[in-house]
């Protein structure tokens, strides 16, 4: 099989995707099923309003803070693998290669999961179907087995080409904002006049006040999860350089801006100390407004949006996979790009597998919080790796440089820190136990490079 040509930063994919392209995969990718579901989670965990409130402004602000920084990094290496290329470049290829071992084994099939798990539930709640009830004598919900339906089906999607997969992405990134801003609208004009009224809601935890606003934040990280997913996908990016730092901005603030308001809907209508009984609470608000039709409306808009950020994921997830070994620390199948569609198609199976796998065997909850402990370790080495290459490589061009350095990396890395030191302090077990699945890559890592070194593997 011939090898496509490389561009002058070494990528072989061909780069098809415009700023409304890129800016459609962050916002796509980012709003999926958190801002429909998590609030109610968030409410359970801080049970005051202005912690509630406080837990989504701080997210939007880290989420900014992360996207400052990545902008400078994308701009420098507008590569395929993005955190995974940031992290090799600063760190070396261990701690690289730990961050594709977590997406293999953690991150991804956990991502590609909750999300699929959200899109199957709203359909089966919009055709008035119990998604928790069983499938065909299987030991699977009838939503579980929808979800590996449709990864299966972007998984088809992303294998046929990044046109296309940018096609889905772009209807759907359009359809979820208007339904967003639409049920933001609606709130304001068609409920009771809005009164922000301080509740505290009794939580079904005795967690303290700081701890459960650190688990809330892990939900809502969730949520706001997104913004670095576009830097996997730099290799294909048209006039990266410039395209790369606006859409991580462009679409970074536009998720804030629809969040925040969102989230004021549903304190207008639903109280604080009723959310945490309201799972799916943007049907729930819109039934509030329109009725039966709200429910319907709002159930369609949630599927499809999630369904679209299913696509998003499984655009930017198998690239770390392909970056991954064309470094040959990882199989060299994975490499390869299809020579009709122009795309890392096996790591696009890989993915897809292990996505049904999880699917199967994880309800949301779990494969939510799985994935935020899973990544922010690495995207806080990430942010990290914006000192390092100033320090060690202040020779290499840097089309844009972070704005607010280096107080907004700074602020970044300490929020990590507090969320990760929570989340350890908290879930112990959990902490843990995604931290031995992350360090089980070490004896796997020293036996590829020894295995590169037997065979005389040229590797960079």
């Amino acid at each position: 099989m011939s090898s496509p040509t490389q561009d002058r930063w070494g990528e072989r994919l061909p780069r098809r995707l415009g700023l409304a392209s890129a800016v459609a995969v962050l916002v796509g990718t980012t709003i999926g099923s958190g801002i429909f579901r998590t609030p109610a989670v968030v409410a359970d965990r801080v049970g005051i309003t202005e912690l509630f409130i406080a837990g989504w402004v701080l997210g939007g602000v880290l989420a900014l803070a992360g996207a400052l920084t990545y902008a400078e990094l994308a701009a420098i290496f507008p590569r395929t693998g993005g955190i995974y290329v940031y992290i090799r470049e600063a760190f070396g290829r261990a701690p690289a290669f730990l961050f594709g071992w977590a997406e293999l084994l953690i991150i991804r099939p956990a991502a590609l999961g909750a999300i699929a798990i959200v899109s199957a539930e709203y359909l089966w709640r919009l055709l008035g179907i119990e998604g928790g009830a069983a499938f065909s004598g299987l030991p699977l919900s009838l939503a579980q087995a929808t979800a590996a339906g449709f990864i299966v089906i972007v998984g088809a999607v992303n294998y046929r080409g990044i046109h296309l997969a940018a096609m889905v992405q772009n209807i759907s990134t359009v359809l979820k904002v208007a339904a967003l801003l639409g049920l933001v609208a609606l709130g304001f004009l068609l409920s009771p006049s809005f009164e922000l009224t301080r509740a505290v809601t009794p939580s079904a935890t005795t967690l303290s006040p700081l701890t459960g606003f650190g688990l809330a934040l892990v939900s809502i990280l969730w949520a706001y999860d997104g913004w670095a997913d576009l830097s996997f996908v730099a290799g294909e990016v048209k006039d990266p350089q410039r395209n790369m730092p606006r859409a991580l901005f462009l679409g970074t603030a536009g998720i804030i801006v629809i969040y925040l308001s969102v989230n004021a809907v549903y304190l207008k209508l639903i109280p604080l100390d009723r959310m945490p009984g309201s799972p799916l609470i943007a049907a729930d608000a819109a039934q509030l407004i329109l009725g039966a039709a709200g429910v319907a409306l709002v159930s369609a808009a949630v599927m499809v949006s999630a369904f679209g950020s299913l696509n998003g994921s499984m655009m930017v997830g198998p690239r770390i996979f392909y970056a991954m070994a064309e470094d040959r620390l990882f199989f060299q199948r994975l490499a390869e790009v299809h020579p009709r569609f122009a795309t890392p198609w096996a790591s696009i199976v890989l993915a897809a597998g292990l996505g049904i796998v999880f699917v199967s065997v994880r309800e949301f909850a779990e494969l939510a919080d799985q994935f935020i402990i899973g990544i922010w370790p690495f995207y806080a080495l990430g942010v990290a790796a914006t000192f390092v290459l100033r320090r060690k490589r202040p020779d290499l061009d840097r089309p844009y440089r972070a704005w607010g350095y280096p107080v907004v990396p700074v602020l970044f890395l300490l929020a990590a820190l507090y969320l990760l030191g929570n989340y350890m302090i908290s879930e112990p077990l959990l902490f843990f136990a995604d931290v031995g699945v992350v360090l089980t890559g070490i004896p796997v890592y020293l036996w590829w490079e020894r295995r590169g070194q037997g065979r005389g593997v040229g590797v960079t």
